[in-house]
């Protein structure tokens, strides 16, 4: 589909990365986002602001794109649903239902026969009470939550009791692993069997937050190629189109489990930008918009930190080495734990 015109749902980083990606292409960008500062508007060639379920907001974004994707996983199924049977939408909506729900995502990854860590449906307290040998453990909203919003670590049942938690909420208890090491798997699906995928990146994270990436991941040869293998698995089941993210973490035995899935580019992608011959984005808009696959090249290892909150500051009047590249998200407001930037270091 050259030369289509992109919709992109959601305006921040990953919707602005997408368009610099898209207008490298020559592909036409809108963003359609319920934030009027959405920093996405300073790299789109429109910009529609208005509430996801707004019905006549959607109207007119749908009459002005061609294929349509969306930055992030928290939008409601009703409105992909509704855009999706007009104009297409990838992923499909059917994906991020899964995946908007810890519960169904973890089901449908043990279906593939593919480790999580151990895990608990919770709608009351008393069900956490029975499950002590999940203890300590990380409870989670099962839907929504974002950068460690709406999740909990438990490390015994009188910490529930500060918690205050609204049981009209239904949560998901997931058993700690002993943590040796966190990686992520980028890969995007054209088709059947069509596929680019990124080496492992190994993450670090703060406060649940991502701070740091690089590659190479310090990995054996084993999880190296499991990782691979079980991205590739969960994309090829979920019929997936675009760039998909399969976060993993890594036991003190070297035992691989998948933590999660995001059904979109990927803050620890952003290395792709300056260490391979195709970045995380240009794939994600070559697959939506049926464009030439491109086999990946990796020029060079890099590593790449998140500049967060007022950090920004610092680096917008710094200057740089060659080998580092600054990327500004220019959004307005400056805010504790708010993703600001990132500079990625190419290691040569």
């Amino acid at each position: 589909m050259s030369k289509s015109t992109l919709g992109i749902i959601g305006g921040g980083q990953l919707g602005s990365m997408l368009a610099v990606a898209a207008n490298k292409l020559e592909i036409k960008t809108i963003v359609f986002c319920d934030d009027i500062d959405a920093p996405a508007q300073n790299f789109s060639n429109e910009f529609i602001y208005g509430q996801y379920n707004d019905q006549s907001k959607i109207g007119e974004f749908i009459n002005k794109v061609d294929v349509v994707t969306y930055e992030f996983e928290n939008i409601p199924y009703e409105t992909l649903n509704k855009i999706n049977k007009i104009k297409p939408v990838f992923p499909k909506p059917s994906i991020n239902r899964i995946i908007q729900h810890r519960l169904a995502e973890k089901d449908f990854i043990n279906k593939l026969n593919i480790r999580t860590t151990r895990y608990a449906s919770i709608k009351k307290k008393s069900e956490l009470e029975s499950l002590k040998d999940l203890l300590p453990g990380l409870l989670k909203t099962t839907t929504l939550g974002y950068d460690g919003k709406g999740q909990h670590p438990i490390k015994n049942l009188e910490d529930l009791d500060s918690l205050n938690l609204d049981y009209s909420k239904e949560y998901i208890l997931e058993k700690l692993v002993k943590l040796k090491k966190e990686i992520s798997i980028i890969i995007t699906r054209f088709d059947h069997q069509k596929y680019e995928i990124y080496e492992p990146i190994e993450n670090v994270h703060e406060d649940q937050i991502l701070r740091h990436s690089k590659i190479p991941a310090e990995i054996n040869d084993k999880i190296f190629e499991q990782s691979k293998l079980w991205a590739t698995q969960i994309a090829e089941e979920l019929k997936y189109v675009g760039t998909l993210c399969v976060e993993f973490f890594i036991d003190r035995n070297d035992n691989l489990y998948v933590n999660e899935i995001a059904p979109r580019v990927h803050n620890s992608g952003h290395l792709t930008i300056n260490a391979y011959n195709i970045s995380q984005f240009e794939n994600h808009v070559r697959a939506v918009c049926k464009l030439e696959q491109i086999s990946l090249k990796k020029i060079t290892n890099a590593k790449m930190a998140n500049i967060i909150g007022d950090q920004i500051t610092i680096y917008r009047n710094k200057k740089f080495e060659n080998n580092e590249f600054f990327f500004d998200y220019l959004k307005k407001e400056i805010k504790n734990k708010r993703k600001m930037g990132h500079l990625t270091t190419l290691i040569i």
